[in-house]
C-alpha cells in the first residue's frame, strides 16, 4: 500500500493488510524500510553525555534570573522542589523507555496510556521544546561569540547560520559521529563547571548569598525570601533551567544497543551528574559574588569571578567552557527535536515525508526543517529568552502528561512486562506529575506573553490533527503498533 492509501482500521489509522503469518506485509516493510535509524549506535556513556549535553548550558546562564523573581531562598527551594520532579519523572520514563523503547519518546509512552490524542498533545508538546530551544539558545552563542571577540564577528544572523549548518552537517553525518561529538563538548564544559567551582568557592561567604533587599509588601518576605512565599513559586521555571532537557535520552531508543537495560543506566547517572552540578554551581556563583550582583546579567559565572569588574585568566576560560556548554546543549536538542519529529511524522501525525532517512539512516527532513524553522525564528527575533520561556511551556505540559503516563499504565496494565521498574512506583510519578503542573501555571507568572503564544502554536496543531492526521494514522509505526497490541489484549480479556 502506497504512503497515500486511504484504507482504513476500525480505529481510524491506515490499517495495512499484513500477511496471514503475522508478519509485517511487503508494503508495511517497504514503507518502514525508508524511515530506518541506524541501530546500536549509543552505548551507556554516549547516552549519559547526551543527558548531560542537553541540559548544561543551564548551569552557565539562565537560572540566575531566578534571583530576581524569589531571590536566594526562594531560588534555592524552588531548584530543590524542581529537582525533586524531574529525579522523579526521570525514573518514571526509564520505566516506560525499558517497556516502549522506541524513537516516540514521550508521545509513544502516552500514546499507549492515553490514546492517540494523548500521544499528539504529549509529542507536540516535545516538540515546541526541541524546536525553540535550539533557537533561543542559538541567540545566547552569537552573544558569547560577540563578546569574547572571536574572528570580530558580531551577534546576528550570519553566526546562527553558521551554528545551524555546521551541527546539523554533524547530525546528517550520522548519529554515532554525532554522540561523540556531542560528549567531547559536554566533557570540556562540565570540566570547566568543575574549574569554576573550585575557583569561586575561594570568594565564598555566607553574608552575599542573602544580599537582595527584602519587598516588605510581600507575604512571607525576609532576607532569605525577599520576595516572599509566591517567590518561590515564580522561581519554579529558573529552577528548571539546571535540568531541562534530560528528559529526551529516551528519544535515542532505536539507536541503542539494549535499550532496556541502557537506558534506565544512562538516565539515573546523567540525572546524578546534573544534580551535583546544580548544586555546586548555584552555591559557588552565589556565594562569590552575591546573587544581587549576578541577577540580571547573561553570564553569571564569570561575573562570579570578577570580583572587581576586571577578568581574569579563570574567568576568560570559564566563559569559553560557557561557548562550548552552549554549543553542546544547542547541538544535542537538535538530535532531540529531529527524533521527536521523525517518530510523529513515521506514524501519520505529522506529514509523513518527514520521517525518510538518508543512506547513512539520519532523519534528514527531520534535521533540516526545525534547522530551517529555528533559523529563521532566531534572525527574526533575535530574543533568545522569549523564545527559552516558550520552550519552558512546552516542556511542562510534556511533563504531567508523560507522568500521568505512568500512572495510568501502572493501573491499567499492572502485569505488563517491566524490565526496571521505579523506585517508589506511582508515588514518585504522582509526585512529579503534581509538580509539573506546578510548574505549568508558574510559567504564566513569569512570562504570560510566552505562555499565551506556545498555546496559539498548540491550538494550530491541534486542529490539524483533529482535521487531517489523526484519520490517517500508520498502523504499522512502532508506537501505534505496541498500542494496537495492548488494545486487542484487553478485548481478549473482556
Amino acid at each position: 500500500m502506497s504512503e497515500g492509501t486511504d484504507e482504513r482500521g476500525a480505529a481510524g489509522r491506515t490499517a495495512p493488510p499484513g500477511r496471514a503469518d503475522g508478519a509485517p506485509s511487503d508494503a508495511d516493510a517497504a514503507y518502514l524500510e525508508r524511515r530506518t535509524l541506524r541501530r546500536g549506535s549509543a552505548g551507556p556513556l554516549l547516552l549519559t553525555g547526551l543527558g548531560v549535553a542537553y541540559v548544561v548550558s543551564g548551569d552557565y546562564s539562565g537560572w540566575n534570573a531566578g534571583l530576581a523573581e524569589g531571590g536566594f531562598g526562594g531560588l534555592a527551594i524552588a531548584a530543590v522542589l524542581m529537582g525533586v520532579m524531574y529525579t522523579c519523572m526521570v525514573f518514571s520514563l526509564a520505566e516506560l523507555a525499558a517497556v516502549l523503547p522506541t524513537a516516540g519518546g514521550g508521545y509513544g509512552f502516552a500514546r499507549r496510556a492515553l490514546g492517540p490524542w494523548g500521544g499528539f498533545l504529549t509529542g507536540t508538546a516535545i516538540l515546541i521544546e526541541y524546536v525553540l530551544a535550539p533557537a533561543a539558545i542559538v541567540c545566547f552563542i552569537g552573544d558569547y561569540v560577540e563578546s569574547l571577540g572571536l574572528f570580530g564577528l558580531e551577534s546576528g544572523w550570519p553566526v546562527y547560520l553558521a551554528c545551524f549548518v555546521l551541527f546539523i552537517g554533524v547530525h546528517l553525518w550520522g548519529v554515532g559521529e554525532a554522540l561523540r561529538f556531542s560528549l567531547v563538548v559536554t566533557a570540556v564544559a562540565v570540566a570547566a563547571l568543575l574549574v569554576f567551582v573550585f575557583g569561586a568557592f575561594t570568594e565564598f561567604s555566607t553574608a552575599h548569598l542573602n544580599d537582595i533587599p527584602a519587598d516588605s509588601g510581600a507575604f512571607g518576605s525576609g532576607s532569605w525570601l525577599p520576595f516572599g512565599v509566591l517567590g518561590i513559586w515564580a522561581a519554579f521555571p529558573f529552577g528548571m533551567w539546571f535540568f531541562l532537557g534530560v528528559e529526551g535520552v529516551p528519544l535515542a531508543a532505536e539507536e541503542t544497543r539494549e535499550p532496556a537495560r541502557t537506558l534506565p543506566k544512562a538516565m539515573a547517572s546523567s540525572m546524578a551528574v546534573l544534580l551535583v552540578l546544580a548544586l555546586l554551581t548555584f552555591l559557588a556563583a552565589t556565594g562569590a559574588r552575591g546573587s544581587s550582583a549576578i541577577q540580571d546579567v547573561g553570564n553569571p559565572l564569570v561575573e562570579a569571578l570578577q570580583p572587581h569588574g576586571e577578568p581574569t585568566a579563570l574567568s576568560r576560560i570559564v566563559n569559553y567552557a560557557g561557548l562550548a556548554g552552549l554549543v553542546a546543549s544547542f547541538f544535542s536538542l537538535i538530535f532531540a527535536g529531529s527524533r521527536q519529529l521523525f517518530a510523529l511524522s513515521r506514524a501519520g501525525y505529522l506529514p509523513r515525508f518527514l520521517s525518510l532517512t538518508s543512506r547513512r539512516k539520519a532523519p534528514y527532513l527531520g534535521l533540516l526543517l526545525p534547522g530551517a524553522l529555528g533559523f529563521a525564528l532566531a534572525a527574526g527575533s533575535g530574543d533568545g529568552a522569549k523564545m527559552l520561556n516558550i520552550a519552558v511551556f512546552g516542556a511542562t505540559i510534556s511533563y504531567a502528561l508523560m507522568s500521568l503516563s505512568h500512572l495510568v499504565l501502572r493501573r491499567r496494565e499492572p502485569g505488563l512486562p517491566r524490565p526496571y521498574r521505579t523506585p517508589g512506583g506511582v508515588v514518585t510519578s504522582s509526585v512529579a506529575f503534581l509538580l509539573a503542573l506546578a510548574a505549568l501555571v508558574a510559567t504564566f507568572l513569569v512570562d504570560e506573553q510566552a505562555a499565551l503564544i506556545a498555546l496559539g502554536v498548540y491550538a494550530v496543531a491541534l486542529a490539524y490533527f483533529a482535521l487531517y492526521s489523526r484519520h490517517r494514522l500508520v498502523a504499522a509505526a512502532p508506537e501505534e503498533e505496541f498500542a494496537a497490541l495492548a488494545e486487542a489484549e484487553a478485548e481478549l480479556r473482556d
